[in-house]
């Protein structure tokens, strides 16, 4: 199955409406979910650069429940921190911290990011495809464990942009 053809799929999920598409030719099997949230993506496979909104939650969360971390402890306050932006999955996959099970995390809870710095990597159809950093900022939280499979648009880090 060629890359274009992966292409014509995801287009076809996305004009349709279908929910989920799985297809096998051969030994080669694509499955295709769509997410609520999804504003026309296209698959690449290269490094992508993460995609992130303010104030904009994954498309299973509620408007009142926000990701674990700093943000949600604070009592006081229900309403999201402006300064606190989400980074989204660009691609559906599964999350690693790290190149490999001996290196160590690229980025850890309260270190500094800069744009371009890798976050973290997406494995998506044997490709692995690094998630950059769009902004400077102070990692906030880690809200997918490592070797977690990741839907498009599901929240990786919540970042504190400086």
């Amino acid at each position: 199955m060629t890359l274009e053809e992966i292409r014509e799929l995801i287009q076809l999920v996305s004009e349709t409406g279908v929910a989920e598409l799985e297809l096998q030719r051969g030994e080669n099997r694509v499955r295709i979910r769509r997410s609520f949230a999804s504003e026309g993506h296209t698959y690449a496979p290269q490094t992508f650069t993460a995609t992130h909104s303010q104030g904009e939650a994954p498309a299973f969360q509620s408007a009142s429940s926000s990701p674990p971390g700093p943000a949600s402890t604070s009592g006081a306050s229900t309403a999201p921190d402006p300064k606190v932006q989400l980074v989204k999955s660009p691609i559906v996959g599964t999350f690693y911290e790290s190149s490999s099970p001996e290196t160590p995390p690229f980025v850890r809870v309260g270190e500094s990011v800069l744009p371009g710095k890798v976050l973290c990597i997406i494995e998506s159809m044997k490709l692995m495809n690094e998630i950059e950093a769009e902004f400077a900022g102070v990692i906030e939280s880690k809200l997918v464990p490592n070797g977690q499979p990741v839907e498009y648009g599901e929240a990786l880090f919540a970042i504190r942009a400086v």
